[in-house]
Formats: C-alpha cells, structure tokens, sequence
C-alpha cells in the first residue's frame, strides 16, 4: 500500500484537460493560444541625406578651388591660351625644290599672325602647298598654291557653293573673291602655271592682308 500524498503538493504533470491551453501559455479570447508579441524594431534610419545647402557649396568650392589653380597655372606658365606654331620654311623649301610651280611666301605679316600648319605634297594631277594661319582676330586662314588643274582644284576646295563674285587688285595682281563653304570666303589667283587660294571664315581685310603680302 502506498504511502498518502500531503494535501497541499503540485502535481507535477501541468497537462491541462483536453481542449484547453497550458496554464502558462497566454490565451485568447478564444481560448486559443494568444500570439505572441515581440518588442517591435527600431525604425529604420531614413537615406536622405541630413547635408545643408551650406555644406553642399563648401564641398563644391573644396572641389573647383584646385581645378581653378591648375587652369591658371596651364594658361599663365604654360602657355595654354598660345596657339602651337610651326616653321613654314621646311615646306617651302621642298616646294621650291620639287620645281613644278612658282612659291610664294608672305612677307610683312605682323607678328600677330602665327603659322599654325605647312605642308607639301604630291596629288593626283599635280602638287599642293599649304601653309595655315590664326589672324590677329583669332580666325583661320589657309594659303594654297597648286598646280592641280583650276577646274578640278577649285570645285575641290570651295565645294559646289563656291562662286565668282568679282575681282580685285591686291599686289599688284588682279583676284578673283568667291564664296566658299558655310561662312568662309575666299580670293582666287589664276595663272598660267599655278592656282593661288586664299581662304578661310577671316573678315575680309584679313584675307586681302595675308594676299597682297604674297612676294
């Protein structure tokens, strides 16, 4: 016979009778098991970015002050506003040598005038001579001397839209003008043994200075 079990001792089996919660376990209104209810996470810190617009200019001008240097430094030490320059006189001379048209160079030009390309070389029916120019005004010139046929040289440098109109006395020798392609102009002289072409978007004045200075 097994001994009695004091009055007031738990049971140790907590299994409630059948259809009810656990004792310990929350219950719904229900009766069924209550969910459960976790501490909610902090709210996500928003991406916008909390910058002034005073802040923004500061890294702004932290940014330009450096580039502002280096481009004064390009253009006060370096030479960055000065347009390359080179001799003519290589391609002159090998014009002259090759004896097929008489050379022309300019003579008087101001020192405001920078040669900026010169260039002799065989073509197809003949031989050019180019020589570029930057004007006092900043503007490009081109001097070219051939002995390339005029009724195939001229369609070729001042395209379909190049027309006479009129001519000019300049050194002593009379030009033609004619309008060339978009804004540029051009002189033309016609010789028996060369083509002389004085073109480029230059105001007038220029034009005719670079011509008549042609010995």
């Amino acid at each position: 016979m097994e001994p009695a079990q004091p009055a007031d001792r738990v049971p140790a089996d907590r299994t409630p009778p059948d259809g009810q919660p656990p004792v310990d376990v929350p219950s719904g209104p229900g009766g069924e098991p209550a969910a459960n209810d976790p501490t909610p996470p902090p709210p996500l810190k928003s991406g916008k970015s909390e910058r002034s617009p005073k802040d923004m200019a500061i890294s702004l001008l932290v940014l330009l002050v450096p580039i502002a240097l280096l481009l004064a430094f390009y253009r006060g030490f370096l030479g960055g506003d000065e347009p390359t320059t080179v001799d003519p006189a290589p391609a002159i001379e090998q014009a002259r040598s090759a004896n097929v048209f008489p050379v022309s160079q300019p003579q008087g030009l101001g020192s405001d005038w920078s040669t900026v390309s010169a260039r002799y070389q065989t073509v197809e029916g003949g031989a050019n001579l180019r020589l570029g120019y930057l004007t006092p005004e900043g503007r490009g010139v081109q001097l070219l001397q051939s002995n390339v046929p005029a009724e195939r040289l001229l369609p070729a440098e001042l395209t379909s839209q190049g027309q006479p109109q009129g001519p000019t006395e300049l050194g002593g020798r009379t030009w033609q003008l004619y309008t060339a392609r978009g804004n540029q102009q051009a002189l033309v002289l016609l010789e028996p043994t060369r083509t002389v072409i004085v073109i480029g978007d230059a105001r007038d004045n220029e034009l005719r200075e670079l011509a008549g200075s042609l010995r």
